[in-house]
This record gives C-alpha cells, structure tokens and sequence, in this order.
C-alpha cells in the first residue's frame, strides 16, 4: 500500500497494529487541521512512491485510543513502524528533509 488520501473510517487497535508485519506509517490528525493538509503535498511525495509501506491515516481527537498509546500531541505526527516497533517519528512536517529523516531507516526501494 503506498500514500492514503482518506482518513481510516474506524482506527485500528493498537493490539493490532503491534503485530502488523513490514513496514507501517501512521499518520495522525484531522481532515480539517490546517498543518496536516498543509503537510500532505510532502506526505504524498514521500510515501506514494513507495509500495512496501502501509500508509494509514488516522483521524486523531480528545479520547482516541492509539493516538493517545503514541503520545500523540501535535498534528500530523507520522510514526514509522517497523514490525509493528517506532522506529522513527516526525511532527508537523514543512519541508521534505524532515520526511527523507524519517524515512532514512527505510531499505532503499
């Protein structure tokens, strides 16, 4: 799965998402938030290129569950898994630097 314009309709449990095998971002925030439609240009041309990254995009809000497991403060904060294990994570990014960082554990496509 490469880049998700839509936000999941249901998130999913952290249980879940623990044991997914691979590679997984996950993107929170809000479709209304102005830094995270901001920051999707970036988000696209980061993740659309690259097929072996589940990209899922979560709807984060007061009382939601795996944002709140993730320490989830600021909108977008991407979170890069890896076996279901943070290996990286950036906050409101602004330019593609701070994308290419957090993908940089990422094997070469």
């Amino acid at each position: 799965m490469t880049y998700s314009a839509q936000h999941l309709s249901q998130e999913p449990l952290r249980a879940d998402v623990d044991t997914q095998a691979g590679w997984t971002v996950l993107e929170f925030g809000t479709p209304w938030c102005p830094h995270c439609l901001g920051a999707q240009p970036l988000i696209e041309a980061a993740l659309g290129p690259r097929a072996d990254i589940r990209h899922l995009k979560v709807e984060d809000g007061p009382g939601r569950p795996l944002g709140r497991s993730y320490r989830v403060k600021l909108w977008p904060t991407l979170v890069l898994l890896r076996d279901g294990q943070e290996v990286a994570r950036v906050v409101r990014p602004t330019d593609g630097a701070s994308m290419a960082a957090m993908l940089a554990a990422l094997p070469t496509p």
